[in-house]
């Protein structure tokens, strides 16, 4: 495929990568002059309808997203190979790696600059959601990072339109997302939404506050349980030095329950603006150990320091947490699920059981889905898993519930229709029956109605006044977190909005057409965010040529809004005039530093175009691009140059020497014409003085210089006949030897 031009316009360069569905080479924009990368299907999947409609979802998706955060596509097109149609995509080149590799090869990360990363990664997805499309496959890998640090979010090839909610990961789509990084709801196959997107970026975070993501296991199956079931450890206790506040927004975008996740993209970044400018951040602080095991409940909730949570019954791995069900209802569609599930369960114990016959290794323990004990008493749940072959891990926990659930059973590990081997230990968590008050959701509302929302509550309000974009007057956000539960009595404190805390955007000349690096200080001295996004100029590198997204110098703007910053990368120049230049003073002028050109003889294409003006011949007459465009500095350069007009030579047989010139001045010509009288030819009849046929040089028809030398070959003229001339002596003898001869022979 290398060296193919796409569309008479890509030049097909070398291989940058590959990709579940694809491989992606770098190229060139042969028109616009610009590098450019290529995306094509690869030609074993392009055979099947599926995958070709799965790419050009990607092309139609990342197309319609125009962010300085996204990897843009310029154009989509198809091309033949190997019998098939191949459709491709030509995207923005991006020069730089991903953090897969940079995690691979630097390990965990500064928590300033993976907060950093993460914040512009959660501003590329809340656009993307804003426009109706859900990534799917948020990781490390799909993630650049730019020479110049800025974020780059790519590979949209599994993204659905937010509006088909029930898109979900099938068996047989195993390009559909990635085990590591899938959201709970993905991997049990349910419909998924924009918050989907959210676990995976706190996913993308542990990673690069660790050095290693969330959960990992032999399997993909192994770890998309881990993403159902298991609790992920807080990156503090994996790498230490991570802050607490980081650790509570790692753990709020990785909860179970999409309720209690960041609700957007954009909320987890304002969290992470607040964290990077040192305020507290809205996700509830993680408890030490000794708090989690003495108040560890079902519900998944972040929930605040000091309080305890309601529990209801764990639901199964295939029941969305944190809802009270109707049991008939909830079994229907817990074995439903287990149902599609089991067929799965089959085939991969199929699998591992010819691997282990294979190979020699002892058979697996026979397996058995776990009973749900939900609502029994121990007793009760003891018997039931009994019959399972299954046991009771000991002691019983213990967890605050309501009342009407005390000593039941409100939470088990595994949950009920969870394949184990028999002989396993289920864990069992048994209702104090606390009383407790579930903290009423206040947000949104003004003060007055807040406070007497938590009044009536039998909770005391507390008020705090911070900046936010929520509307003036109305509770942004509060803690604890509505349906916590706290005792009666506890203090709630809300926050109310002042509306957004506004600056402005700096003046040009501290923006426009100085160093990236000096309007960065610009931005932060104002408490802005910013973005640099490369693009070709020919002004000297890493200087600002202007500020992108519609914002200008002295703009009024939100506190940490993101600027994007269009810096040059000095990949163009300012084509000179080359005219009247001989062709190596050209070149010369063209790779001075002042102009910068990087080309090779052979991107300099001569052509020679007749001139009549002899100061010209030999020296440069035009030239494409004209003097004063703006092109890269590789660009192919084609120049004329002025040579001698060629003239085609007359035939002048039977013309006189005045006829002869008057037929070479007709032809354009303007050289040295050189007659040779032939005085031993006879001429013709006629045709003294005329050109001998055959006798001029240059032949007839040949092309010659304008100022080329002509000779000619003409007959001696005729001789002139008449009587004898009389009247002196010997006049006749003098004047032919004919006439002497006759006089001496009269004498």
């Amino acid at each position: 495929m290398t060296g193919n031009l796409l569309g008479d316009r890509y030049q097909v360069g070398d291989t940058l990568g590959f990709g579940g569905m694809s491989e992606v080479h770098r190229g060139r924009d042969v028109r616009l002059g610009r590098d450019v990368a290529i995306k094509v299907l690869r030609a074993d999947l392009a055979r099947d309808p599926t995958f070709q409609t799965r790419f050009r979802r990607e092309a139609q998706n990342a197309a319609s997203l125009n962010h300085p955060a996204i990897v843009a596509v310029y154009d989509t097109g198809e091309m033949l190979g190997d019998g098939v149609t191949l459709p491709y995509i030509v995207m923005e080149y991006v020069d730089g790696e991903t953090l897969r590799d940079v995690v691979k090869r630097e390990g965990p990360m500064a928590p300033k600059r993976a907060m950093e990363i993460t914040a512009d990664i959660c501003a590329a997805l809340d656009f993307s959601h804003r426009h109706g499309i859900i990534h799917r496959d948020v990781k490390p890998a799909n993630v650049m990072l730019t020479r110049a640090g800025a974020v780059k979010v790519m590979d949209f090839g599994i993204a659905r339109a937010v509006t088909d909610g029930q898109a979900t990961v099938t068996a047989t789509a195993a390009v559909i997302g990635t085990a590591q990084y899938l959201s709970p709801e993905q991997a049990r196959g349910e419909a998924v939404d924009a918050r989907s997107d959210v676990y995976a970026t706190g996913c993308v975070l542990y990673e690069l506050l660790t050095g290693t993501p969330p959960f990992s296991g032999d399997s993909p199956v192994a770890v998309a349980y881990q993403h159902v079931r298991e609790e992920p450890r807080p990156p503090s206790a994996v790498h230490p030095g991570v802050p607490q506040d980081l650790d509570a927004i790692v753990l709020k975008a990785l909860n179970k329950n999409p309720m209690n996740r960041y609700q957007t993209a954009a909320d987890m970044r304002s969290d992470l603006v607040r964290a990077l400018a040192g305020q507290a951040v809205h996700a509830t602080p993680v408890m030490n150990d000794a708090d989690r095991t003495a108040l560890l409940g079902s519900v998944p909730a972040v929930r605040a320091p000091g309080t305890r949570t309601l529990v209801t019954a764990t639901p199964s791995i295939l029941e969305p947490q944190g809802h009270w069900v109707d049991e008939t209802a909830h079994s229907k569609r817990v074995w439903g699920f287990v149902g599609i599930g089991a067929v799965c369960l089959v085939l991969l114990a199929g699998a591992i059981y010819l691997t282990l016959k294979i190979t020699g290794a002892p058979p697996p323990a026979k397996q058995v889905a776990v009973p749900s004990v939900s609502n029994m008493t121990p007793e009760q749940a003891t018997a039931e898993l009994h019959k399972y072959n299954l046991t009771v891990a000991q002691p019983l926990k213990h967890a605050a519930s309501a009342a009407d659930k005390k000593g039941l059973i409100v939470n088990q590990d595994p949950s009920g229709g969870v394949p184990v081997a028999q002989g396993s230990a289920v864990t069992l968590t048994v209702g104090d029956g606390v009383d407790q008050v579930a903290v009423p959701n206040v947000q949104g509302m003004d003060a007055q109605k807040a406070q007497a929302t938590i009044q009536k509550a039998n909770l005391v309000y507390k008020e705090q006044l911070i900046y936010s974009s929520t509307a003036k007057g109305r509770v942004d956000h509060q803690d604890p977190e509505p349906q916590t539960a706290v005792a009666p009595g506890a203090t709630v404190t809300v926050f109310i909005s002042q509306g957004a805390q506004v600056t402005t955007v700096p003046a040009a000349d501290q923006l426009i057409g100085v160093p990236v690096t000096q309007a960065e200080a610009a931005l932060t001295a104002a408490q802005l965010k910013f973005v640099p996004q490369s693009q070709p100029s020919d002004q000297p590198k890493d200087q600002v040529l202007s500020l992108g997204g519609g914002v200008k110098p002295g703009d009024q703007v939100q506190v940490n809004t993101v600027i994007t910053l269009m810096v040059s990368d000095n990949s163009m120049m300012k084509m000179p005039s080359l005219v009247n230049l001989l062709p190596a003073d050209a070149l010369a002028k063209l790779t001075s530093p002042d102009v910068g050109w990087t080309g090779t003889n052979d991107y300099l294409t001569q052509r020679q175009v007749p001139n009549p003006n002899k100061a010209l011949w030999g020296r440069i007459t035009g030239q494409i691009p004209k003097a004063g465009d703006a092109v890269p500095k590789d660009s192919l350069i084609q120049v004329t140059i002025g040579v001698e007009p060629q003239i085609t030579v007359p035939d002048m047989s039977g013309m006189t020497k005045d006829q002869a010139l008057a037929a070479l001045k007709g032809a354009g010509w303007n050289g040295q014409l050189t007659v040779v009288t032939e005085g031993g030819q006879t001429p013709p009849p006629g045709l003294g003085g005329t050109v001998i046929p055959g006798m001029q040089d240059p032949a007839s028809a040949s092309q010659i210089p304008m100022t080329g030398g002509v000779t000619i070959h003409i007959y001696p003229p005729e001789a002139t006949t008449g009587p004898p001339t009389s009247g002196q002596p010997g006049g006749g003898g003098g004047g032919n030897g004919g006439g002497g001869g006759n006089g001496g022979g009269g004498g």
